[in-house]
């Protein structure tokens, strides 16, 4: 495997949470607490959000992405937002997230649309990926999370950097209070990482790897003391200023580039 060399980043996924003026006040907190951090910063509120929020960030460091699109530029799609919509607003935007592929039904093959129709307009991916808790005890996890990288990424054209992320998310552990153990999130994400070697190549080392799944101040900075965990993709957590702003400084601690000495 080659030497890995991702940017570490923490993004928070808001959910279906905060009406338009609790969004605009808390991502205006989170700036006034995080801009200029040492790692990458991004927020991913509801739709409704995007553009007064992009206006609330804008000049500052923190990234802002969409928490889903639809695999078609235009057409007959009530209710859905395309990426050709999203280009301009959003820089990043996260796709196949478990509960899109859990409780709202989408397959591997749509997750797999989606991201190429993202791609053409620009927007860098964050693809979820990760197994149910029946799929653990199976002892399928390495499987399934090979399954949904390959139907994603088998046979993309050129990837170039900064255009993926992968986040690394076991459904049992989502919004549960459960959270894998160091250890299991570090074999699945160094899985991930050699995965991504044989899909992408020399790119490959340069994709980051977040974990996702029950992040807290409390349990972040032994999180990302591992070697393959580049930051994280945070639920509840980052709906509260104090504690996403501890998250983001413990992957500055752990995940950083160190300031040259003088």
């Amino acid at each position: 495997m080659t030497l890995r060399r991702p940017t570490p980043l923490v993004a928070g996924n808001w959910k279906m949470n905060t009406t338009v003026a609790e969004g605009v006040e808390l991502a205006r907190s989170l700036r006034a607490g995080l801009d200029g951090s040492r790692v990458e910063v991004e927020l991913l509120p509801p739709f409704p959000h995007l553009v007064p929020l992009a206006e609330a960030l804008r000049g500052g460091t923190l990234r802002l992405g969409a928490q889903n699109c639809y695999a078609e530029d235009r057409g007959a799609f009530t209710g859905e937002v395309s990426p050709a919509m999203l280009a301009g607003i959003c820089d990043d935007v996260l796709l196949g997230h478990s509960e899109r592929r859990h409780i709202l039904g989408e397959s591997d093959e749509l997750v797999a649309r989606k991201l190429r129709a993202a791609r053409r307009h620009g927007l860098r991916v964050i693809l979820a990926v990760g197994e149910t808790e029946a799929e653990r005890l199976e002892g399928a996890t390495l499987a399934v999370v090979d399954r949904h990288l390959r139907s994603a990424l088998e046979g993309l054209e050129e990837v170039r950097e900064q255009e993926l992320v992968i986040a690394y998310e076991p459904v049992w552990a989502i919004g549960t209070g459960r959270t894998a153990t160091p250890e299991q999130a570090e074999e699945v994400c160094a899985h991930i990482a050699s995965r991504l070697d044989e899909l992408l190549g020399e790119v490959a080392s340069t994709v980051p790897i977040l974990y996702g799944g029950s992040v807290t101040p409390d349990n972040a900075a032994e999180l990302f003391r591992q070697p393959h965990l580049d930051g994280a993709l945070v639920g509840g957590a980052s709906l509260e200023v104090e504690a996403f702003i501890a998250i983001v400084r413990a992957c500055e601690s752990q995940r950083a580039p160190r300031a040259p000495s003088r």
